[in-house]
């Protein structure tokens, strides 16, 4: 089956993306407190952006939630109780250098990637994200966007139910990092899979997104529903209300001074 068949057709042979609930969730570094008491609901197939001031405990939460890290205190479900195993995509690609494209993307296989229809998967996968004629390339020989997309492709060639994105773009120019939005864009409307994304980035969070959740002092401030049509045009009035809304309590009302 090819990553680019449609989310209803991979549904029937793989499970559906997944719902989550955080409870309650507590996370101390020290004396530091970073989550207190944190609740949460994501629905199964939404598309969810978590923003918020450096060390207000984002990519902290996306490391909860990927089972990177366990809470201190509180509860994360996934379809009540269902083994999810979420995926995760950071911010730097983290490619073996020493090997090729394909063998980066079959990675995310883990122990499933020496089955046979482990090479048809991969290079399913790459060709999701246009990559398919780099297979044997080394990540040496590719641009920042180029590796970006091979880490994107090892992420889904597992076909996760949950991916987790914790500033994959932020290192990208600006030209790349737009066109990574649209591909990203793309990609889960075809897969169906429920996605969080930590961002700094205000307008990228109101591209993507069906939520904005904004943390501030280790609990949820503002979580804000975009209800905008897809594609987003960042021109657009209504994209432009919604982002200075957003900025103007993300910087508590600093703004209006």
């Amino acid at each position: 089956m090819s990553l680019a068949e449609t989310p209803s057709s991979r549904r029937a042979e793989e499970a559906p993306a997944a719902s989550l609930a955080l409870r309650g969730i507590v996370k101390a570094f020290g004396d530091k407190k970073v989550l207190r008491g944190l609740d949460l609901d994501v629905a199964a197939g939404k598309f969810v952006a978590v923003i918020g001031r450096s060390g207000c405990g984002k990519s902290t939460l996306l490391r909860l939630i990927a089972a990177l890290d366990a809470p201190d205190a509180g509860a994360i479900e996934f379809d009540a109780g269902a083994d999810v195993a979420p995926r995760v995509m950071f911010q730097e690609p983290r490619l073996l250098p020493w090997a090729n494209v394909i063998a980066n993307v079959e990675v995310g296989l883990g122990a499933r990637r020496r089955e046979v229809v482990a090479r048809r998967r991969a290079l399913d996968a790459l060709a999701a994200v246009g990559l398919a004629d780099r297979a044997a390339d080394w990540p040496g020989n590719l641009s920042g966007g180029q590796k970006q997309r091979v880490a994107l492709a090892r992420a889904l060639v597992s076909r996760p139910r949950v991916l987790a994105l914790d500033e994959p773009l932020g290192a990208l120019d600006a030209l790349t990092r737009i066109e990574m939005q649209s591909l990203l864009e793309a990609v889960w409307r075809r897969e169906g899979f429920t996605a969080l994304l930590v961002t700094h980035d205000v307008a990228e969070a109101v591209t993507l997104a069906d939520r904005i959740v904004l943390l501030e002092d280790g609990a949820v401030a503002l979580d804000v529903e975009v209800a905008l049509p897809r594609p987003r045009l960042r021109g657009a009035p209504e994209f432009g209300r919604l982002e200075e809304i957003i900025l103007d309590r993300l910087l508590g009302g600093a703004r209006r001074s």
